[in-house]
């Protein structure tokens, strides 16, 4: 077993890894500049954790460092490991390095990617799987309320791991099953040539699969090269069909597959299922008791799920964390938390929010993640809010982008009609949007930075319902 050292170990994804590896029997240590409920998690586990950052934190005896993006060329735990030649790995190595030995201990590897959607069906195949008493391995983006975690290690024969489009480090992976639910435009940062950068990364990570699953009703997906196996509402190897608002049927080249029930709003949630239920079918994870494939599957499962109990487990299903996640009431105005930070994303969210609670109740408040994101999507931005009855802008989240000239909170604000800016921190922009709330308004915290604080912040304003 190896020892491994973490620098950063508390963020969500870190110390998912972290945890993986504690399960897997490996010796972990690591530091962070704050103490967390991730960090807690970690030392029941074993882990030896450190808070603030200096070579003494780093055993000599280190097999591999772990260093998150954040961490600077001048750490000491980072210098002192590249003096004493300790290898230095980025976390996508490390996942990498997961999957292969999650592999060749007879795993089935089922990776889920694309732009959108990537963590809720990562986290539900994974969810679903452990619900079932499969005993899944999983890495996931982001905790999955119901088991409390978005990673762990078991004995059973299937790996779940979201693989991340945002660096182009998703072609570092070798997946049995490689599932894209769509591909639009988006971390320009790093795809400087938008989407045909995009495509081109894509094309490569499909070579490296065994299956390829595509959306085939995603313009970005039907632009791959390659034989895939298809899902989509219509013309698909699998199609769902949403009998009801909570009834969505699946069927496998035109023939009956299974018929769920599901608590997620929104079409994308029905492609998100669908992402699901058909990558398990292609894993030999028999659905109904029956093999349906007619055909040697990629993992034999330990044991069989009929109807039921999928059924039962996809049900229950509430979503990811920051996936639409309630955070509080206060007086009858409901808060959410939702991770979306790209049009379609705050699109998505906003329909499913508006066909439960009304258009006129929905009050989005907005943080803009990255210069350059707003930048490239300005427009698309701008006709993501239809569905709120208020929108509420706030400065931009730099994500240690440096700002663009002319692209900020405030013009933005000032170009989607009918808006309003809101500056400051997330403790102000409560304490200035909490006098105009009212009884019976849904608030929805949007984006990937620090607008995750709002509903605490508002609560702690001591929001009164007029």
């Amino acid at each position: 077993m190896s020892k491994y050292h973490f620098i950063a170990i508390g963020g969500i994804g870190m110390s998912g890894l972290a945890k993986y590896l504690l399960e897997d029997g490996h010796t972990v240590t690591g530091s962070d500049i704050a103490d967390s409920k991730y960090i807690a998690k970690l030392r029941e586990l074993g882990a030896g954790v450190n808070i603030g950052h200096s070579e003494d934190n780093l055993p000599d005896d280190t097999d591999i460092v772990i260093k998150s993006s954040a961490i600077r060329d001048d750490n000491p735990e980072l210098i002192k490991a590249k003096r004493l030649g300790i290898p230095v790995y980025h976390r996508s190595d490390l996942l990498e390095e997961i999957a292969k030995s999650a592999q060749d201990s007879g795993k089935c590897f089922i990776g889920f990617s694309g732009t959108h959607g990537k963590t809720t069906t990562s986290g539900l195949a994974s969810y679903v799987l452990e619900k079932a008493g499969l005993d899944p391995s999983f890495v996931d983006g982001g905790i999955i309320p119901e088991l409390n975690t978005n990673a762990q290690h078991k004995s059973g024969k299937h790996f779940i791991a979201e693989l991340d489009e945002s660096d182009g480090t998703i072609t570092k992976y070798y997946p049995d099953i490689l599932v894209i639910n769509n591909l639009e435009e988006d971390h320009i940062d790093f795809y400087k040539n938008g989407m045909s950068d995009l495509i081109k990364t894509f094309n490569q990570a499909v070579s490296q699969a065994k299956k390829v699953l595509i959306n085939n009703d995603n313009d970005g997906t039907m632009q791959l090269n390659g034989d895939f196996i298809t899902f989509g509402l219509n013309n698909a190897d699998y199609v769902a069909k949403k009998l009801d608002s909570e009834t969505i049927e699946v069927l496998h080249k035109d023939a009956h597959l299974v018929t769920l029930k599901t608590q997620l709003a929104g079409i994308h949630n029905v492609y998100n299922i669908l992402a699901v239920v058909a990558a398990l079918n292609e894993a030999g994870v028999n659905l109904m008791g029956v093999n349906l494939m007619g055909e040697t599957s990629l993992a034999e499962s330990d044991a069989k799920v009929n109807l039921a109990q999928v059924t039962q487990y996809i049900y229950p299903f509430t979503g990811m964390g920051r996936r639409f996640q309630k955070v509080c009431d206060i007086n009858g105005i409901s808060v959410y938390d939702d991770y979306a930070h790209h049009p379609t994303e705050i699109k998505a969210t906003l329909e499913a929010a508006a066909s439960k609670f009304g258009k006129e109740n929905i009050v989005a408040v907005f943080q803009p993640h990255r210069y350059t994101r707003l930048q490239s999507l300005w427009n698309d931005f701008k006709s993501a809010f239809n569905n709120a009855g208020r929108v509420i802008v706030t400065d931009v989240y730099a994500a240690s982008e440096d700002p663009i000239d002319g692209i900020n909170g405030k013009n933005f604000a000032e170009d989607l009609e009918g808006s309003e800016y809101i500056s400051g921190n997330m403790e102000e922009v409560a304490e200035k949007l909490m006098p105009s709330l009212k009884k019976g308004n849904v608030v929805i915290g949007l984006g990937a930075g620090t607008i995750t604080a709002l509903g605490k912040n508002l609560e702690k304003a001591g929001c009164v319902a007029s």
